[in-house]
Formats: structure tokens, C-alpha cells, sequence
């Protein structure tokens, strides 16, 4: 079942998906003009998701965020629930930071988070589900507003939990948090042209110093490291699923040299851009 809100003005969009027996999301092909959040939700037995060619376990009865540009595929997509939303239909960048379409379950962790829910948790996420149901079949002048305050309700839920299963707040504070999430924010929307964390820090008027700090206290990367792997992270995504060339992708990347290019991905990588361009069948 698929159910979908469109402004046709506003290019706002909103889908809830359930009981499909295919659903995945190829945004480097099929799914390029869409720019949609997603927050799934496994409601089956453990199964595997594939995201940018990576298989992770998704265990049973846990929720999972994923980025725009992010693709997947699931092993068993009749049991997920999915809410896809873009942008334009939701999001609060200056107010309520934590659960904008900028906040922590999408730009906050470091790794892949998958958000246990308990009985309750269970119980409480179903209602969601059956509340957004009835304003998807209610269509009237109030419907768009109807369907945000539900979003936002449902992002509320599994932000808190999210925070209680991955954040020891005591070490890091919210505001501590919020300076790490609008650094990554900050690196998805800039790290193709701006490869440096001074250009970050001063975005946020830090010190790289400062930054640094702040970093060891909830990973092991360094704000550097989380620049270099978003690049070589996105030049994998275009080797995979796109016929451009390594000089192409250099370039796309910020990379003035495509030889710089070559010697940054085999030592992140631990790959050649040959070796990449064979692993999607490529021979140029």
C-alpha cells in the first residue's frame, strides 16, 4: 500500500509505504528527481538491508533513518514501513534543531543507528502508522498541516529514543550534540567544494582545535576524517552506479587534479579507481 501527499506548488512530498512487495530506492538512477528522508521501520523477523552496496543487519522491530541520497534495497520489503518525505514538505531548520528534517537521526550519529522499540514503543509507532492512514484518506484544506503535525510527532518519538539508545548525555550535552550535527549538516551540504575543517569551524565559530575536541568525546573520527570518508563515500556511489569517469568524478568532487583524486581514494579505500570502475563492470 502506498499512500502519497503532493503539492503540485510547493513540490512538497510525503509517502507512506507499507505491505509492498517491492520497495527499494536507486537515487542514482530511477529515483534521482526525488530527494526524500526516509524512516523505516522493520516490522518482520531480522532481515538485510543494502545500503550503497553495503548489507547490514536489520534486526526485527527496529527503525532505521536514512539520508536522501542514500540507496537501498531490502531483503523483505512486505514488512517495512516507510515514511518518505522531501524538504519542502517538512522542514524547521531555526526551531525545534532535534527534529528538523537537519536534525539528530539524520545528521547526528556516526554510525548506523537501528532503533530498538519495546512493547510500548511497538504499540505507540503502530498508532502512528494508523493516525497518518486516516489523514491520508481525509483530503481537505487542513490535510498538509494534519499530516506534518503527525510527521513531527513520529520524528519526536524515534529522535528520543534514538538519543536514550546512542548518546550518553552526560558526556555530551545537548549543546555539545547540536554543534557535532550542524557540522555534519554543514560537510553534506558543502564537501564537495570545501575539503578543509577550518572552512567548518568557521561556519560555526569554533576553532579546528575546539572541534577536534569535541569529536573525540563521541567517536573516534576526526572532523578531517569525516570530510575525507563523505568523499570517498560519494566517489564509490558514482563509480557503482554511474558510467562517469574517474577524471569526471575528480572533478564533480572538488579535485583539481585527477592523479590527487586517485592517490586520496586508494588511501581511503584501500582501492584504485581501476579496481572501482571494475566492480561496476567498467573497463574505461
Amino acid at each position: 500500500m502506498v499512500y502519497q501527499f503532493f503539492n503540485e506548488q510547493t513540490n512538497a512530498l510525503f509517502r507512506m509505504v507499507y505491505d509492498e512487495a517491492i520497495f527499494d530506492r536507486n537515487f542514482y538512477g530511477k529515483d534521482q528527481k526525488e530527494k526524500l528522508l526516509t524512516i523505516a521501520w522493520n516490522r518482520g523477523a531480522e532481515q538485510i538491508i543494502i545500503i550503497d552496496n553495503l548489507s547490514y543487519k536489520f534486526p526485527a522491530d527496529t527503525i532505521h533513518c536514512l539520508m536522501t541520497n542514500e540507496n537501498f534495497h531490502f531483503e523483505k520489503p512486505e514488512d517495512i514501513v516507510a515514511w518518505q518525505f522531501s524538504r519542502d514538505f517538512y522542514c524547521i531548520v531555526d526551531h525545534d534543531k532535534e527534529v528538523s528534517c537537519v536534525g539528530f537521526i539524520f545528521y547526528g550519529p556516526p554510525q548506523k543507528m537501528f532503533i530498538s522499540l519495546t512493547e510500548d514503543d511497538h504499540k505507540r509507532v503502530g498508532m502512528m502508522l494508523e493516525m497518518l492512514k486516516d489523514e491520508f484518506e481525509t483530503v481537505n484544506h487542513v490535510q498538509s498541516e494534519m499530516l506534518q503535525v503527525l510527521l513531527k510527532r513520529l520524528i519526536i518519538i524515534v529522535t528520543r529514543l534514538a538519543k536514550d539508545q546512542y548518546i550518553n548525555e552526560d558526556e555530551l550535552p545537548g549543546d555539545k550534540l547540536d554543534i557535532i550535527r550542524k557540522y555534519n549538516f554543514l560537510v553534506e551540504t558543502h564537501y564537495k567544494k570545501e575539503h578543509q575543517v577550518s572552512f567548518y569551524a568557521e561556519q560555526l565559530f569554533k576553532s579546528p582545535k575546539t572541534l577536534s575536541n569535541l569529536f573525540a568525546l563521541y567517536n573516534h573520527k576526526s572532523p578531517l576524517q569525516i570530510i575525507q570518508e563523505r568523499l570517498a563515500q560519494e566517489a564509490k556511489r558514482l563509480f557503482f552506479y554511474t558510467d562517469k569517469t574517474a577524471k569526471e568524478i575528480a572533478y564533480e568532487l572538488g579535485f583539481e587534479d585527477a592523479g590527487h583524486f586517485g592517490k586520496f581514494f586508494k588511501r581511503l579505500t584501500g582501492q584504485s579507481v581501476t579496481e572501482a570502475k571494475k566492480s561496476n563492470g567498467l573497463t574505461r
